[in-house]
């Protein structure tokens, strides 16, 4: 069921002051699982090969929907500038455990989408953050759907299953709903 690939919790958008600090854009709800790393990687995609581990020697508050880390070996700002653009990752076991009926975005990604009639909507390839409510990128039969996270609509997820049945509200699939 987990995918065993890293989670990309958030993405280096530059330097804070002299000492190295790093500016980071986090992903999701908010920067808990950030803030809360013993260490990371940092490179370029889940996949990433050559992805770096960095020990994480503090953290704090930073601009709005930014956090700041001091990682270990970045000294300076031209280290920490020489990241900007790397992706922040995690390995899942790390994470924060969820209540009943929340999910991590990475645990969607791959699930099976189907309409409570049964109907094959695709797979979710990514989530975009939108603002008001997170939207399933679904690649399938009817080339990309994007399919909003809002409880209304995503009336059932069985992660075991990899599959997520929504409800078809009318223009949601497009005119021939």
């Amino acid at each position: 069921m987990a995918d065993p690939l890293r989670v990309e919790l958030g993405r280096i958008v530059g330097a804070h002051a002299l000492a190295g600090q790093v500016r980071v854009r986090w992903f999701g709800d908010g920067p808990e699982n950030l803030l809360r790393a013993d260490f990371l990687f940092l490179g370029d995609s889940r996949e990433d090969p050559e992805a770096r581990r960095y020990a994480v020697l503090g953290g704090g508050s930073g601009r709005s929907g930014e956090v700041r880390l001091l990682l270990s070996g970045v000294e300076d700002r031209n280290a920490a500038e020489a990241l900007r653009g790397s992706l922040i990752l995690v390995d899942p076991g790390v994470l924060e455990p969820l209540g009943d009926d929340e999910f991590y975005w990475h645990e969607l990604v791959g699930c099976r989408v189907q309409t409570e009639a049964d109907e094959e909507i695709g797979v979710v390839r990514e989530l975009w953050n939108t603002g008001s409510h997170d939207v399933l990128v679904v690649a399938g039969a009817r080339g990309q759907v994007l399919v909003p996270t809002a409880r209304e609509i995503m009336k059932h997820v069985d992660l075991a299953e990899r599959r997520i049945v929504i409800e078809v509200l009318p223009g949601l699939l497009g005119e021939e709903d």
